[in-house]
Order: C-alpha cells, then sequence, then structure tokens
C-alpha cells in the first residue's frame, strides 16, 4: 500500500510539474508586445538608459545588424542626441531596423537626427527613409541643424505583419563623403480611435504639423499626451486667450492632450479670425486635417460660439457650435498646395469671436505595395541560413524597387515576388536551406563561386526555373532527382562540388546542358 501511494504521489508531482512549466511557457508566450519602443540608437548598453521625464530609451542593439556607432563631444545635448550610428558601406541598397510589433496594429515611428558634424563636415547628408517597402521622404536636416536644432519626422502606418522594418538609404543626393545616419527611432501603439478614417491598408500618414495655437510655451507631449506626440506652440499677430475649462481627451477620437486646449488665438467682435498654418508651403497633395476648439469662457448654454471654417477659401465646416466641452471638426482626405489660410467667420448677431485651440495636418500618401509574405520568410530564413548575408538583407526583400536585397529581382506589382537570385561571387558561407522551394515565382538561381556546404534540397516546387547555378561551392551528396522534373528548366550547372551524379542520366535525356 505504502508503495502504491508513493507512486501515485510521484504521478501527481510530475502532473504539476508539466503543467506548471507548460502554463508558464504558455504565459510567456503570450505575453503582450510593449507598445511602444524608444531606441537610443549608437548607445552601447552602459550609456543607453536615458530616461527623460517618465520615458527611459534603450540601445538599438539588437534591431540592426549594420552600420557603425559615434558619440558626439557636445556637452550640451540632451542625451539620446549625444550618440548616432551611421551607415558608411556604399554598396548597400538599404540600412534597415526590424522591430517586433503586433499584426494590425497601428503605429507612430518617429525618426529623430542630429548631425553634429560626426564626420569631421559641417552640413548634414540628405537621404531618404522607407518605412516597410515604401519610401516614406527625403531626410534634409540642413536648416535645422543650422539653427542648433535637431530634426524629427513621423509616419502614421499599420503593421502588416509581425515586424515592422524601417529603413534609411542613399539616393542622389547624397554626398558620396557622408553616410545616412540616425539619432533615436520610437515606435508608439495607437488606440483604435486615432485617425481612424484612414484607409491604413492602402495608404499611411505623414506628420506635416501638429500645433497647439496661443501656446507660447515648450513643446506639449507626454505625459500630458498619452502617445507622446509633440504640439508645438504657435502665435501670431491674432489675440491670445486662456480657456478656463478643462476638456476630456476621451471624447475626441484623436485624444488630444487637455493641455493643447488650454489656449487659443481668437479675434474680436463680427470680425473673421485668420490664421497662416502651417508658416511654409505645402506640396500639392491630400492631407488629413483636424482642428479643435474649445469655448475659452465660463460655460454657459446661452453664449456659444458659432462660426464657419474655411481653408485656403473652400468651405470645411459650416455653423460649427464651440462651447466649453470642446469639438473638433476634421477631413481624411483634403486637397492642400502652397501656403495654407485659415479662415474662421462668426455668424451672424454672434456677440464673441472665433477661436482656435490646436490643429494636425499629415500628408496622406499611398503604399507602394509588398512582398508576398511566403517570399519574405524564404528569403529571411535564406538569410538566417548564409552565415554572412549582404549587409542590406534586411526589411522588404523587393521593394522599394530600386532598394532590393542585392543580389534580388523582383516582379512587378501589389504583391512582388521573387524571380531572380544572382550571389554569384558573393564570398558567401552556409547551407541552403530547403524553404529555397518556396520561392516559387523564382526562374533564375545563380550561387556560384561560394563557399556554401550541405546537400542541394529538393526545388520540386520550383515550376518557373529555368538556370541553376551552383557550381564552384562545396556541396556533397546527391543531385535532386526534383531538378530533372522541372518543365523549364534548361541548364544546371553543379561541377567543383562533391556530388553523386544518379539523376545526370535522366537530366541528360531531356536534353538539359548539365555540367558536373
Amino acid at each position: 500500500m505504502k508503495k502504491s501511494k508513493k507512486n501515485i504521489m510521484t504521478l501527481l508531482n510530475s502532473i504539476f510539474f508539466f503543467l506548471f512549466f507548460f502554463l508558464l511557457r504558455f504565459s510567456i508566450a503570450s505575453q503582450p508586445l510593449p507598445r511602444g519602443y524608444l531606441l537610443n540608437c549608437g548607445a552601447t548598453e552602459s550609456t543607453a538608459k536615458v530616461t527623460i521625464g517618465s520615458l527611459q530609451y534603450i540601445t538599438d542593439e539588437g534591431f540592426i545588424s549594420v552600420g557603425n556607432t559615434t558619440k558626439l563631444l557636445d556637452p550640451n545635448l540632451v542625451s539620446f542626441l549625444s550618440t548616432l550610428r551611421y551607415f558608411p558601406d556604399k554598396s548597400a541598397r538599404k540600412y534597415c531596423y526590424s522591430i517586433p510589433v503586433v499584426k494590425g496594429g497601428k503605429y507612430i515611428v518617429r525618426t529623430t537626427y542630429y548631425y553634429g558634424g560626426y564626420d569631421g563636415g559641417t552640413v548634414p547628408p540628405v537621404f531618404d527613409q522607407i518605412i516597410e517597402g515604401t519610401k516614406w521622404s527625403i531626410v534634409n536636416t540642413t536648416d535645422d541643424y543650422a539653427n542648433g536644432m535637431s530634426s524629427y519626422y513621423e509616419v502614421v502606418v499599420v503593421a502588416m505583419g509581425k515586424m515592422m522594418s524601417v529603413c534609411l538609404a542613399r539616393n542622389q543626393h547624397t554626398d558620396s563623403s557622408s553616410s545616412p545616419f540616425i539619432s533615436a527611432l520610437e515606435l508608439e501603439y495607437l488606440e483604435d480611435s486615432v485617425y481612424n478614417t484612414t484607409d491604413f491598408k492602402n495608404h499611411a500618414l505623414s506628420l506635416v504639423a501638429r500645433t497647439s495655437f496661443g501656446h507660447d510655451d515648450d513643446v506639449i507631449g507626454f505625459p500630458d499626451d498619452a502617445f507622446n506626440r509633440q504640439w508645438h506652440p504657435f502665435v501670431d499677430e491674432n489675440p491670445l486667450v486662456t480657456c478656463h475649462a478643462n476638456v476630456t481627451p476621451s471624447t475626441f477620437w484623436n485624444l488630444p492632450p487637455a493641455k493643447a486646449f488650454n489656449t487659443a488665438l481668437t479675434t474680436s467682435r463680427g470680425k473673421s479670425l485668420k490664421v497662416n498654418w502651417p508658416p511654409f508651403p505645402l506640396p500639392a497633395a491630400y492631407y488629413y486635417i483636424s482642428l479643435y476648439f474649445q469655448d475659452n469662457r465660463s460655460p454657459s448654454p446661452y453664449s456659444w460660439r458659432v462660426f464657419s471654417v474655411a481653408v485656403n477659401g473652400k468651405n470645411f465646416f459650416t455653423n460649427l457650435n464651440v462651447t466649453a466641452n470642446g469639438v473638433s471638426v476634421y477631413s481624411a482626405r483634403w486637397p492642400l498646395s502652397g501656403q495654407i489660410h485659415l479662415e474662421l467667420t462668426p455668424a451672424d448677431g454672434v456677440p464673441v469671436g472665433p477661436v482656435i485651440n490646436a490643429g494636425e495636418i499629415l500628408q496622406v500618401f499611398r503604399l507602394g505595395g509588398r512582398t508576398l509574405t511566403r517570399d519574405v520568410m524564404a528569403m529571411e530564413d535564406l538569410a538566417r541560413s548564409f552565415n554572412n548575408p549582404p549587409h542590406d538583407w534586411s526589411g522588404d526583400p523587393c521593394l522599394p524597387k530600386e532598394n532590393s536585397w542585392s543580389g534580388v529581382t523582383c516582379s512587378v506589382g501589389k504583391l512582388a515576388r521573387v524571380v531572380n537570385l544572382n550571389l554569384t561571387n558573393f564570398g558567401l558561407s552556409g547551407t541552403l536551406p530547403s524553404s529555397i522551394n518556396n520561392l516559387t515565382a523564382l526562374t533564375h538561381l545563380w550561387l556560384g563561386s561560394n563557399k556554401l556546404t550541405g546537400s542541394i534540397p529538393e526545388m520540386g516546387s520550383l515550376k518557373e526555373l529555368q538556370t541553376l547555378h551552383l557550381e564552384k561551392n562545396q556541396f556533397e551528396g546527391p543531385i535532386p532527382h526534383s531538378l530533372s522534373k522541372l518543365p523549364h528548366i534548361r541548364e544546371i550547372f553543379l561541377q567543383n562540388n562533391d556530388l553523386k551524379s544518379k539523376a545526370l542520366e535522366m537530366l541528360q535525356k531531356r536534353g538539359i546542358h548539365v555540367e558536373l
């Protein structure tokens, strides 16, 4: 009986520990990803933990595998601007950060740049930014740097997969003696309601201006804005007013900070309020516009401000009623170009002039497509199988077209496919994974004159393959029989390997040119 009880206890203990470790692993695997990342680019583990208010930055190591790092010697710099990562490799088509995200999640991505003459020059380089597979903007920090300021760019985009790539790339304006660089990279997860009228499956939003009118103090950011959006002060010749009642941000779709409503621009009774904003001309495009208003006086149901809003002479909203609770109006797609003029015209008999507290303008731009997920996964697996893949093998393999991975040629279309791989004499080592079989649009596979080892995998799914060059490597084992069944194959080069030629006769019977 004692022996039986002992066995039962042992069994129960085994079950308990099995369940414990199963639940522990499940718990770890099911932990939500961080809602955001604040990367102090170029910093090391010992210097990366920079805290600004309650925001803590971390090193960018582990999010990117290329580039050099340096530290700026200016003691007056904000901590996270004192280091940067730069990319001197001129052969690479792009330099990419890869960051874990929630698939389908909406994110603000912010890049920050401060040149600091790190390379001994006096003028910052000009280069491209790429989000996923789309060119997002040109980075030109020359004017800001001349005025002693850093520059930042911001885009709102929905993650199409579980990783998001943010890349820099040389363009025709990048001086040959300089290199793209970056000081900080931030991702912040957004609530579903924010900018939710945008078709994020096909478009993204690039920040033009985010403003608190009548505010002449510091930039409003976190914690006043839960997403650390930056609301810049704006004053002009119009009178300023201070508001006496607080708004509730949760009642606004875009969740603006209550502090952005504390001040406003206004004008006297019976006059139109005219504001040139933003204070620079815009290229002809479609823009997301959101304007925020609050009556600055004590709450009263009998003294609402009523006025109409026009943008560049076109009616934006008519007879808007503004109370102390605040209100916003927006357009998800409004055409703009040149200098923008806001005009707020009071309704007849209204005892007070119009008022405006805050505004946002973001340019709507079309996403440039993406590479088929199966091809992306196969290419990423191929990169992992190589011990020394090309430096630009990160981000989208195909897009933008001029920034595809080195040696990779792709089809044109909404979903790009990898059609050619030419890595001849790239000095590669490692193996050729079985996942190469998933690149079903591949027509030419050239990996000759490298140091690849192991066996040649089956390639029966590569129905479009026409030429295969694996010569001058260190492959061993049998030649896959699947090669003889490929309908369009016409030449195979396998010489200078240690291969068994059982399939050679079958290939030759089909009239395929084979060199072994």
